[in-house]
């Protein structure tokens, strides 16, 4: 299959359009809901900047032509050490979006591939998601299962 984009990983360059990229997942998912108060966009891509610069935070982008119209992220969750067996970071995957155009045509399927590919290599031997009701199902094309038992605290702040 040929394809018309590029996937790379992100630079710390790339965090305006990924901080606008970002807003624009989060209205999707917030569609028909009333209006919250905005936080400045600024916010977002001086995050994404310094997380991409300091490598805790890694994240790959598909590409047409010189727009980016996909991402997603992995963060490095750090293990204890233990006596028993390697503590390589487990990978949290999210903010995983491709442009509504782009959609099912293999831009999200070539971006999992990335992140899988880097974290092979990189030794990490675990990647999770919380995904969506709607990203489930590629999730799961791309080899993510569901775990046995996850427990959760949701903590109420403020």
């Amino acid at each position: 299959m040929t394809t018309d984009f590029t996937v790379r990983p992100a630079r710390p360059a790339d965090a305006r359009r990924l901080a606008e990229l970002r807003w624009t997942f989060k209205q999707e998912d917030h569609e028909g809901q009333p209006p919250a108060p905005a936080r400045p966009l600024e916010e977002a891509e001086r995050w994404i900047h310094e997380r991409l610069g300091n490598g805790h935070w890694l994240a790959w982008v598909a590409e047409t032509g010189d727009d980016i119209c996909g991402h997603v992220f992995l963060c490095l969750v750090e293990r204890v050490p233990e006596p028993y067996s390697d503590n390589a970071p487990i990978g949290y995957v999210t903010n995983f979006f491709v442009t509504p155009p782009r959609r099912n045509r293999g831009t999200g399927s070539a971006l999992l591939e990335a992140l899988a590919l880097h974290a092979r290599s990189a030794g990490i031997d675990t990647l999770i998601v919380w995904p969506s009701d709607r990203s489930s199902p590629l999730y799961r094309r791309s080899g993510f299962r569901p775990q046995e038992e996850l427990l959760e605290l949701p903590l109420e702040t403020g």
